[in-house]
């Protein structure tokens, strides 16, 4: 295997080519280097490996080597990965037995099934999950490509992923609507000021998803931003779902018979070839008990525990969620994973990844999406989340905090009994942050069962709506930890990089 030395820089930038040499008439292609279409990836790190994803233009063996040093003279191979068409290509590997809270350096290089020949080297970099104290700091927000807005190269592409890249963060939670598999794109879309929105269009984006080819290009498609490559290449990710990457507001039973806009109307069709793309394209550790499972928790110290949660796959219904005996949300085998997984953490902090917020009231025509549903006691779906908090409570965890997005905008919640219809359960913050790169929305209404209190809001001002990214309100929240106090501090960020709020939290120690 040969050997390259490549700097810092090109390292976080990584060396892929974009996407549009799959076009490639097959005997140019044949005549060809392999190529390596959309970068490289890392997730799900732990204090020993992490996942590694890549994609090529054709058959190919995914080599992948990995070093402590920026030079590679001490790259270790691991054994070889086969690519194909069924997995459009792609290929992800867990790196085992890595050094703990350790720079790891890789490459990724693909060789043509046909005849071993060998593409340019993408490389990237992560850094391992510590064993023991030092210091944290993570981003987090949800929302990419959706109402319209993709990619618009003359503005820079999406750059709230550059800026959070210039934080070097350990990691990056997406906390949901990863992609708008719902949301096709047009070429140009004219501004309030009169400017043009030009859209970079690919073939998946010109309809709503409904293949399973489709919906892989969706992912594909925000993979060919720089400003997300770089990220990708640089930082790992901890990646969950929502409903974008079906359809907006799914539940698995729902049947599309008044859309129009699909020729597919199954939930189940269309949601089983969306979990297939979403982790075909992700590097998220996966489990054979249940091979499309999203929730998860991924272990970063002694100082952090990231519970990622599954609002969506066992749902009930939309309704008006007011079922005095409640109706399914987590679903029993999530709810009882949680609670297990948590009595058990002995991390300072638990960091519960919500893909939707506990207090805000979010809408599906005449029915609720989420879990509030008005004033009053526990209904609906509620009811999970009433089983969390009061679980938490009995069995006294501390140090609990929820992320989420969604509602793109970015808020501070903290919830209390004193003010709560539901008491039992301790006190606890929510934060919410997003877009990346979407429409801009909100305020949400809420719902006092759990007694939120908005400590900090930025939103569109009364009846704007859909703001573009142009308009500067796209939002990330960052967490950092300290190694010799244990206090998390939560800033909410927007894409210029300017602190909005910010809050210290003291952890409750034994």
């Amino acid at each position: 295997m040969p050997r390259i030395t490549f700097t810092r820089r090109q390292t976080l930038l990584g060396t892929a080519a974009l996407g549009v040499s799959m076009s490639m008439p097959s005997l140019s292609r044949a005549q060809s280097r392999p190529m390596i279409t959309h970068g490289v990836m890392s997730g799900d790190v732990a204090h020993d490996g992490a996942v590694i994803w890549s994609r090529a233009d054709r058959e190919a063996k995914m080599l992948v080597e990995w070093a402590t040093t920026e030079s590679m003279t001490d790259a270790r191979a691991v054994p070889a990965l086969a690519v194909g068409t069924p997995t459009d290509y792609t290929g992800k590997m867990a790196l085992t037995g890595l050094p703990s809270d350790q720079d790891i350096f890789y490459r990724v290089t693909m060789a043509d099934l046909a005849d071993g020949t060998l593409s340019e080297p993408t490389t990237g970099t992560f850094r391992t999950a510590p064993m023991g104290n030092r210091d944290i700091s993570f981003v987090w927000s949800g929302d990419t490509a959706g109402q319209g807005w993709g990619i618009d190269e003359d503005r820079g592409g999406m750059t709230t992923y550059a800026t959070m890249l210039n934080h070097n963060p350990d990691f990056f939670l997406h906390s949901g609507d990863t992609v708008y598999a719902d949301g096709p794109l047009k070429e140009e879309v004219e501004l309030a000021d009169g400017t043009i929105w030009k859209n970079i269009v690919t073939p998946a984006k010109t309809k709503v998803a409904e293949t399973l080819e489709e919906f892989r290009g969706q992912h594909l498609y925000n993979y060919m931003d720089k400003n997300v490559k770089a990220l990708n290449a640089a930082v790992p990710i901890i990646a969950q779902w929502d409903d974008h990457e079906v359809t907006n507001n799914w539940y698995p039973d729902e049947v599309l018979a008044e859309d129009d806009r699909y020729t597919v109307k199954s939930m189940q069709t269309l949601s089983a070839r969306a979990h297939r793309a979403f982790h075909e394209m992700m590097p998220t550790r996966q489990s054979l008990a249940e091979p499309m499972r999203v929730y998860r928790k991924v272990s970063y110290g002694p100082l952090l525990d990231i519970f990622v949660i599954d609002m969506r796959t066992y749902r009930g219904d939309n309704t008006a969620n007011t079922e005095a005996e409640g109706t399914p949300f987590l679903g029993a085998h999530q709810l009882a994973w949680l609670k297990r997984e948590m009595v058990n953490s002995t991390a300072t902090w638990k960091v519960i990844a919500s893909d939707m917020p506990i207090g805000m009231m979010v809408r599906d025509g005449d029915n609720m999406e989420n879990g509030a549903n008005g004033d009053g006691p526990v209904l609906g779906r509620e009811k999970d989340i009433a089983a969390v908090l009061s679980f938490i409570k009995a069995a006294e965890i501390t140090n609990t905090v929820w992320l989420t997005a969604d509602v793109h905008y970015t808020a501070a919640h903290h919830y209390s009994p004193d003010r709560a219809v539901f008491q039992e359960f301790e006190p606890f913050w929510e934060f919410v942050s997003g877009p990346l790169h979407a429409g801009t929305f909100g305020p949400s209404d809420y719902d006092n069962t759990f007694g939120p209190e908005v400590r900090y809001a930025k939103h569109p001002e009364p009846g704007q709506a859909n703001l573009p990214p142009s308009d500067g309100m796209q939002f990330f929240g960052k967490v950092d930890i300290a190694a010799d106090t244990g206090v998390m501090t939560v800033r909410l960020m927007d894409s210029a990089d300017v602190e909005l709020w910010s809050v210290e939290l003291e952890p409750k120690l034994a």
